[in-house]
């Protein structure tokens, strides 16, 4: 079957080289019966290469299945891929048989497989290297003869680098590469792709059909589209079932695209170069932690000044007291290194034995707040929830973390 036959087999639009270099990978490895891992941005087409490749092989005829493992809790992982025994945990009211047992002799697709827990990782690599596995609470090996397709949009190797994924999984799982290009690096397909979700939505509402102005398909074709086709198939149908002219220019067009921004094609996140790339809750750790630090240093300079007797002109390091002063906005001497000996230390009076001494000044006292980290995470997970009126799957989005993650946090923090 030649790249123009699979096209027209799968619904596959467009002449990219780049896509259709990965429309020949899939050809020439399906017929073998290695592992295959699919890398690409969300939306931009993973499941159907999957499809491709299982369709093609000699387990065509034998059963095939996607899981998406980042949708699966992370305590009920490992019952799903491989079956459990009947009273190995709570609510284990009978047997099961899990995925790999289910698709013997099949195709099991795992998208997102970089959410895997360690310990899954670990099972799945002796699947992978033996065809054998355990069911949860069973000490009886049992064989299965799967092939495995994974996909991801995450960096593995980074995953890798960073001690999140098995580095002998990942070259287990990487025997043959397969990166699936966004949509943004074929531009010359996305309006076929366009004009090809219009007819289908005009003909399925029964509407009339929409034309593009010059100018609105230039904007269509210079948009970075960080949802990728999926992105664009909604806007598509969007655009047939609200928009009353149906001759639409790139002003109306642009209504129905998102602003775009610096690194806003997710779920891959570019990094502006020589910037760091920060989630709102990575900022607030950091400020938190620098407050920990700074802390540290006034009590540590306190100590200090009450070990030279209250006065802040002796102490061995004059450089901290100075740092002190410019952040209270207090007097400097002019040499710039040792401060005016405006700063005294008391005790307070109606308990002489309390080591608790305070720092007096014309300013006022500033009490100071918890820095627990627990305290802040469950604060921020409390008020993603409120937001969201209980929806884990938005408040996830909110906090930056996948669902999974959200799962595990709410139970750690006893938040139910």
């Amino acid at each position: 079957m030649d790249i123009q036959d699979i096209k027209n087999r799968f619904g596959i639009i467009g002449n990219s080289p780049l896509l259709n270099r990965a429309i020949d990978i899939a050809r020439q490895v399906a017929p073998t019966d290695i592992s295959v891992l699919i890398t690409g941005e969300s939306g931009s087409g993973k499941e159907v290469f999957s499809h491709i490749i299982h369709s093609l092989s000699a387990r065509k005829h034998g059963p095939f299945i996607a899981v998406n493992c980042g949708a699966i809790p992370e305590g009920t992982i490992d019952s799903e891929l491989f079956g459990h025994e009947k009273g190995s945990f709570t609510g284990a009211h009978e047997a099961r048989k899990g995925y790999f047992e289910v698709v013997d002799g099949g195709t099991i697709f795992l998208d997102e497989v970089a959410e895997l827990p360690l310990g899954t990782q670990a099972r799945l690599l002796r699947v992978l290297e033996t065809g054998e596995y355990l069911r949860v609470g069973s000490s009886k090996v049992q064989k299965t003869n799967v092939r495995v397709i994974a996909a991801t949009n995450v960096d593995v190797f980074d995953a890798v680098k960073n001690g999140k994924f098995r580095e002998d999984l990942y070259y287990r799982l990487n025997t043959v590469p397969l990166k699936i290009p966004a949509l943004r690096d074929r531009k010359e397909d996305i309006y076929l792709i366009f004009r090809k979700f219009i007819a289908d939505f005009t003909d399925k509402y029964r509407s009339p059909s929409v034309q593009l102005t010059e100018d609105a398909q230039q904007l269509l074709t210079n948009y970075s589209w960080p949802g990728n086709v999926r992105q664009l198939k909604n806007i598509a149908e969007q655009i047939a079932v609200l928009e009353r002219e149906r001759t639409v220019n790139a002003q109306t067009l642009a209504t129905y695209l998102p602003p775009e921004t610096p690194g806003s094609n997710l779920p891959m996140r570019i990094n502006p170069q020589g910037s760091e790339d920060l989630s709102e809750r990575d900022i607030l750790y950091k400020v938190l932690f620098d407050m920990k630090r700074d802390m540290v240093e006034l009590k540590k300079l306190v100590a200090e000044i009450i070990k030279n007797g209250g006065n802040a002109a002796n102490i061995e390091n004059p450089h901290l007291i100075t740092q002190l002063y410019r952040d209270l906005e207090l007097p400097v001497n002019g040499d710039n290194t040792t401060p005016q000996p405006t700063l005294t230390i008391r005790q307070p009076a109606h308990n002489p034995d309390k080591t608790d001494y305070g720092i007096t000044h014309d300013a006022e006292e500033v009490e100071e707040e918890s820095l627990s980290l627990i305290e802040k995470e469950s604060d921020l997970i409390k008020k993603a929830l409120k937001k969201h009126r209980g929806k884990r799957k938005l408040a996830a989005q909110e906090l930056g973390i996948s669902e999974r993650t959200l799962y595990r946090k709410i139970k750690e923090l006893d938040l139910n």
